[in-house]
């Protein structure tokens, strides 16, 4: 049986409810998962955000129209290709 500790700040998003909070493990990304004993709601505390800066955005696109290639604009910033054409793709219309 999980121990409930009474942790500020620490509340269900869904009921509200402050007593009742347990541990409930970690997820993929390491960040503590808690449960609501009082309606069995699972949640991440403080989720991490993985959104890309406008800034690193418009310089992936400066560099894609400077004429390198969006393969090679993933290599250089580490993320993936799929995300320099969706992001050309919205600024296109």
């Amino acid at each position: 049986m999980r121990k409930t500790i009474i942790i500020e700040g620490r509340h269900c998003p869904k009921c509200g409810s402050v007593e009742n909070q347990a541990n409930y493990g970690f997820n993929r990304s390491g960040t503590q998962r808690c449960k609501c004993k009082n309606c069995n709601h699972i949640y991440t505390l403080q989720p991490k955000t993985r959104a890309y800066t406008e800034e690193i955005r418009q310089s992936a696109i400066k560099t894609y129209y400077a004429g390198v290639s969006g393969r090679g604009v993933g290599k250089i910033f580490g993320m993936s290709k799929a995300n320099v054409y969706n992001w050309i793709k919205k600024t296109e219309q």
